[in-house]
């Protein structure tokens, strides 16, 4: 069975060792971000800024009504519109949904994929209270909130989930001892690209976390495909992606560092011969005849923001107000890459 490269995230899982590569490996060519002394003691400081987003979402949760058994969806959009499934015969119950605008209409579809869901919880975490996160949990509040914002701004937007499911319709050959097989896990990924061609997309957004084997391990990094005939316009996005959302949460003072802007090749984890061979992500990648024949044909980027492996990053992933920050940042560039709605992209 063969596994796609997986954004780097899904190295460091509670998934069963044979689902996953090394906890915090990292494919050749990428090496980890180490901090400066000095940005150390820096982050010492601004533990406080962290004390004050933990005390908003707080006061966010009491006064919401928010907090375990919260539906998800509901306090993101601030509506019970449930969307429309884009092919219920292929998609789990929940997943590959598309939302209409609800301000104006730019005639234009934005892919937004929550990565992780379901039998994979993505990469584990910690914050700085000792919490443990969960990679998954994490990235459908961003993608949720990004919607939102995009709605407001004349978008359909399509979601490859809405809670934590997986984006396939399971069968069991997809999953064992509750986790995905390597066959499972690829399908899954893979499902949603078709989901964005479904749903014939504009443009396409990974959202996913970072994961690193050291605590000091820290950074934003944002990927694109090199080889796709519109690898120009993957790259214009992505890098109006990774810099509206690193500078909008270094506006908070958070001193995120900058990893850059680098190819797929680079990201990932490959656990079978098959998927380094192929040598991209899935979710971005070209077809690989007999393998993946339902590449994403859409320009896109995946962007990994925060490692949740360290406490400091991995505070800001867990709260509404980091969440919200990236959606922001998300949406922004989303804005840019297409234009003003009079303009034209390009």
């Amino acid at each position: 069975m063969r596994q796609e490269q997986a954004p780097r995230g899904s190295r460091s899982a509670r998934s069963a060792p044979r689902l996953r590569a090394p906890n915090g490996s990292r494919p050749a060519g990428s090496a980890p971000h180490r901090r400066e002394p000095s940005l150390r003691v820096r982050r010492r400081r601004r533990l406080l800024v962290l004390a004050v987003v933990a005390v908003a979402v707080a006061s966010y949760l009491l006064f919401s009504g928010g907090g375990p058994g919260r539906t998800i969806l509901g306090r993101i959009t601030g509506t019970a519109d449930a969307g429309t499934a884009v092919d219920p015969a292929v998609f789990a119950s929940g997943a590959c949904v598309s939302f209409p605008p609800t301000a104006g209409d730019r005639h234009l579809t934005v892919f937004l994929d929550a990565g992780h869901g379901g039998p994979d919880p993505g990469a584990v975490g910690t914050t700085t209270s000792g919490r443990t996160i969960y990679e998954a949990d994490e990235t459908l509040p961003v993608e949720l909130d990004a919607m939102a914002l995009l709605r407001r701004h004349g978008f359909t937007v399509v979601v490859s989930r809405t809670g934590d499911t997986s984006v396939i319709k399971l069968t069991p050959a997809d999953v064992s001892g509750g986790e995905f097989t390597v066959q499972g896990s690829h399908d899954d990924v893979a499902a949603r690209a078709l989901c964005a061609d479904k749903a014939h997309a504009d443009l396409l957004v990974g959202i996913y976390f970072d994961a690193g084997s050291s605590p000091l391990d820290a950074g934003s990094v944002t990927g694109y495909d090199a080889v796709r005939s519109f690898a120009a316009d993957n790259l214009r996005f992505a890098r109006l992606l990774q810099s509206d959302v690193l500078s909008a949460m270094n506006a908070e003072g958070w001193e995120i560092p900058d990893e850059g802007v680098i190819q797929d090749s680079q990201l990932g984890s490959s656990l079978t011969q098959a998927s380094i061979n192929y040598g991209h992500l899935l979710l971005l990648g070209p077809a690989d005849p007999g393998w993946f024949d339902t590449p994403s044909e859409m320009p896109g980027a995946l962007i990994e923001p925060l490692f949740i492996t360290d406490p400091f990053e991995g505070s800001i992933a867990a709260s509404a107000k980091g969440q919200q920050v990236i959606a922001g940042g998300t949406a922004r560039a989303v804005e840019q890459y297409f234009g003003p709605p009079s303009g034209r992209k390009g």
